[in-house]
């Protein structure tokens, strides 16, 4: 199947029971379509040889365009079936829309979320505090980190709705009334504030990927920093910042990998960068983290 998707210029990821297939095209839209509507006709062609099936009402697709732009008559072709773009789009488990702003998600793992934490008010006579937060490492704040590398960036407002969800779960730990000042219980259980647990993500995941346990198409973003002290940027671990353009984008490309990670790495103090080893970078990351959050 891969081979005949890249006959038709479509990047893709494949998963055990889904494939991804996207292609940017910024001069024609209808192009792309066209373009997609074939891949998909040619991998439905293929499916079917192989007894297998492609199912029109399973597929969704959806457009990532800029504000001033509006595409509403153009629809993909599958099996005869016109599939028009959907609003939003659930990609292992995230829910993505158009404008690439996560506000779906958010209210989604907030909803999820916020249930799990009153049935942890209804287990907590029955639990003793360890098993209790593991009760909710398991129930909340695995649903709080899944994938939240992809919120760097979002405004505070926006990830506030998890954060209310955490220091609901924080409060039901120690017993403590609903209106409570968190900030004190949240210290006590060495729990970090949600924006800074995307930027703990971020940074581990920038790690991986410059030593090349991570994704290739993450490393090619990283370049190390370039000036005329070339060998002791590198020696000191840096990385390229970004253009004073890029740091002006608008929208989702204001939080793109490439534009927001320099930055944020570059912040960590040099024994951070430099460690060679991910156990050792996770711990004093965290350290550090913990320092700038409570200001220890």
């Amino acid at each position: 199947m891969g081979e005949i998707i890249r006959q038709h210029g479509v990047r893709f990821h494949q998963y055990a029971d889904d494939t991804q297939l996207y292609i940017s095209s910024p001069s024609s839209l209808s192009e792309a379509a066209d373009v997609m509507g074939r891949c998909l006709e040619a991998v439905r062609v293929w499916m079917g040889v192989n007894r297998l099936r492609l199912n029109p009402d399973k597929t969704e697709w959806l457009w990532m365009l800029p504000p001033k732009d509006h595409v509403d008559c153009l629809v993909l072709t599958l099996a005869g079936e016109n599939i028009p773009p959907s609003d939003r789009v659930h990609n292992l488990g995230v829910l993505l829309n158009p404008q690439l702003n996560l506000e779906h998600q958010l209210t989604a793992v907030a909803g999820r979320t916020f249930t799990q934490v009153r049935l942890l008010h209804q287990l907590r006579p029955y639990l003793d505090r360890e098993a209790l937060l593991t009760v909710t490492h398991a129930l909340v704040t695995s649903r709080l980190d899944y994938c939240n590398a992809l919120y760097m960036g979002l405004p505070l407002k926006s990830i506030r709705r998890l954060q209310l969800v955490q220091n609901a779960a924080a409060r039901v730990i120690v017993g403590a009334p609903r209106y409570t000042h968190v900030t004190p219980i949240l210290r006590e259980l060495h729990w970090f504030p949600i924006g800074l647990r995307v930027q703990f993500k971020v940074l581990v995941i920038t790690f991986k990927a410059l030593y090349g346990s991570g994704p290739g198409y993450l490393q090619d973003r990283l370049l190390p920093h370039s000036s005329l002290r070339a060998v002791r940027s590198h020696r000191l671990g840096l990385l390229r910042a970004p253009s004073a353009k890029q740091c002006h984008l608008a929208g989702p490309r204001r939080r793109a990998f490439s534009v927001m990670v320099p930055t944020l790495w570059n912040q960590l103090p040099p024994e951070i960068r430099t460690t060679p080893t991910l156990l050792v970078f996770r711990k004093l990351l965290k350290t550090w983290l913990f320092r700038q959050a409570w200001g220890l």
